[in-house]
């Protein structure tokens, strides 16, 4: 009995003219892995060193964390696959064209992540950064180069890249101070070892 509902499910699971929707499922659930492996020890370094409350609340936050950011990405990886596949099937004859990804892509995120909250900006920030990091030059590889692996980035760009970054930091520092306060305002305040080392004053 259950070898035959594994083999059903199997038969199911490699039949074709299944692989659209059954890629969607599995979208979802990699969303919802791959949220939860980045959030939860993110949380949970923020907020073990930076949250207030008890244990009970810190937990809390850290769960609600986790959660939002597993299910938001889980859902905006249904959304995404399910408009790529309408404008293939519906709108292009069943080819994809170039300028799908970035139409589904654009409808998923304006959906999943336009609410402004802590952990949509944080994931909306880390996504504009890996897109300005791809429009960088290359290194040039050898012919050997693994083909699964990242090609790096060209040293003098990367070198421009940061001077950049740092320079609009320092800039943003200046004119937008409350910003960047704790790094280098109230890094030069403390009266005891604990404010010192543990909290700012």
């Amino acid at each position: 009995m259950a070898s035959d509902l594994r083999t059903a499910l199997t038969n199911i699971l490699l039949d074709p003219s299944n692989q659209p929707i059954l890629s969607i499922i599995k979208g979802a659930r990699n969303g919802l892995v791959y949220g939860a492996k980045i959030r939860f020890p993110h949380a949970l370094v923020m907020v073990s060193l930076f949250g207030a409350g008890t244990t009970r609340q810190r937990w809390k936050k850290i769960i609600t964390a986790t959660r939002q950011h597993a299910t938001r990405l889980a859902l905006y990886v249904t959304i995404y696959k399910s408009v790529l596949l309408v404008l293939r099937d519906l709108f292009r004859n069943g080819k994809q064209s170039s300028i799908d990804p970035f139409v589904a892509g654009m409808l998923s995120g304006w959906y999943m992540f336009g609410e402004r909250t802590p952990v949509n900006e944080q994931i909306v920030l880390y996504c504009v950064s890996r897109c300005l990091a791809a429009l960088l030059p290359r290194e040039r590889v050898p012919k050997d180069y693994p083909p699964n692996k990242v090609l790096p980035i060209d040293n003098t760009a990367h070198q421009i890249f940061a001077a950049v970054t740092w320079g609009s930091v320092m800039w943003l520092f200046v004119n937008e101070r409350r910003r960047l306060n704790d790094l280098y305002v109230l890094s030069d305040k403390w009266d005891s070892f604990r404010n010192f080392l543990w909290h700012n004053v």
